[in-house]
Parts: structure tokens; sequence; C-alpha cells
């Protein structure tokens, strides 16, 4: 994973051209207008930028969240907009995981069941969903939560049953738009330690923030503006871990 057999392997994301604009009656907003974006195996990349700059855009169209007008995205060697939406459903399900500054908890289930709906949503037997979800909340570090419903847990336990959610198919690539947005400093900061975590166990990470100590704390930093890719810089330091892992 390390120095330069990077540059020699195929990206796991590679994004050219991308423009998107969205119709609102008579006004257009050209939300992007042309990104190239390549992200490769085992990299955090943070994404910065001014609110209303296409952040959360970016990453609805890179993801196949959302359609695009021009360009093209190739997830893990898949072509995202050259397949039907049925088949690119069943490619996020797959091969990424997702963590929103909502949750996007299902209210009405168990911890663990919301961290089981990926694995059966694709087809894997529930037994070994649920045996996967239970590992997945021990090493988020809610091992003992996985009864409750997201109405009994506080901020940082549901934002850590999402991640324990997104990690579960054993995706690709892992997208998190603002993943602090809806927490304090403190419970923030768990989260943040969280994500590098996961990052150091081998897991490829894109994140959208606008959180300047979060957005600093990553390998590489993209900075988007007026829908372009303005900035787009790798950590010259490496990274130490900021805690000790949760789970031994």
């Amino acid at each position: 994973m390390h120095g330069h057999d990077t540059a020699s392997r195929q990206p796991i994301l590679t994004a050219r051209g991308v423009t998107k604009t969205y119709r609102t009656g008579s006004r257009e907003v050209a939300a992007l207008r042309g990104v190239d974006l390549d992200v490769h195996a085992g990299e955090l990349v943070m994404v910065m930028g001014p609110s209303g700059n296409g952040k959360t855009t970016l990453l609805n169209c890179l993801s196949g969240l959302d359609d695009i007008d021009e360009g093209s995205v190739t997830v893990d060697g898949k072509d995202l907009f050259g397949m039907s939406d049925a088949e690119r459903t069943r490619h996020r399900a797959q091969r990424m995981g997702f963590i929103f500054q909502a949750f996007n908890l299902i209210p009405v289930l168990s911890a663990a069941e919301n961290v089981e709906l990926p694995l059966l949503v694709t087809g894997v037997a529930p037994k070994v969903a649920r045996e996967r979800s239970r590992e997945m909340l021990d090493r988020v570090g809610l091992a003992d939560r996985g009864h409750h419903r997201p109405g009994e847990l506080s901020g940082g336990e549901q934002q850590r049953v999402t991640v324990a959610r997104a990690l579960v198919a054993r995706p690709a690539l892992i997208w998190a738009d603002e993943p602090t947005g809806a927490l304090d400093s403190r419970t923030a900061g768990g989260i943040v330690e969280l994500l590098h975590e996961v990052h150091a166990a081998g897991q490829t990470l894109v994140v959208v923030t606008h959180d300047e100590s979060l957005g600093r704390s990553g390998q590489r930093l993209v900075e988007v503006r007026d829908g372009l890719v303005v900035g787009d810089q790798t950590a010259a330091r490496e990274l130490q871990p900021t805690a000790p892992a949760v789970t031994s």
C-alpha cells in the first residue's frame, strides 16, 4: 500500500470531466463543472470547501446516488453510469458504504438490525448477517447496545452505528458526508478517531466536511470551490494514530 506502487495500480475510483447542473424552474445552478479525481485503495481523502460549493453534490454524483450530465465515473473498474439503475444500486450496496450527517438509521429497527440491513439486501443469510453485525458493533465500541433502537442511543452512539453499517459489507469505498456535523465537539472527536482507526485497518474513505480540524487530519485534502477541484494535496507527514484502537 505504500509508496511508488500506488501509481502503477488502477485507482479504486476515477472521475473524469464530471458535470452536474441542477435546474429549478427557470434557474440553472452548475454544481459540478468538470471534476477530475482519482482515489486509490487505502487512501483517506478529505473533501473541503465553502458551503454550497458542490461538496455534497460531488459525493452524490461520484457514488452514483445522483445522475451526472457529462463525464464518467468508474468505481472498482466498473463504469457507474454505463450500467442500469438496478445494477448501479446493487454495485453500490456491495461495494460502497455511506455515513451521513443525519445518521439515516431506521428508527423502528434495533442497532443490530440497522447494521445487518446492507447484508440482507445483497442476499447474505440472516444468521451470517447477524453475526457480522455483532462483530461490527463490537468493533465500533457498541457491543452491548445492539438491541437498542436509534432513539434510545446518543448522537455519538447513533453515528457509531452508521459507521458499523457502512463497514459491514466490507465495501471497496466508504463515503462520509459531514460525519461530525450533528455532534458536539467532544463526541465528534471520538468519531474522527474511529474514522482514522477504520482507515488504519485498510479501508478507503472519502470524507466531505467543512470541519477544519477533521479536514486537515486526513492523508489528502481535496478542495472544491465553484464546482471545481481547486486544490489537491497529500499531507507530507505520516499521521500518528490519535488514540489506541477501541477494540483489542
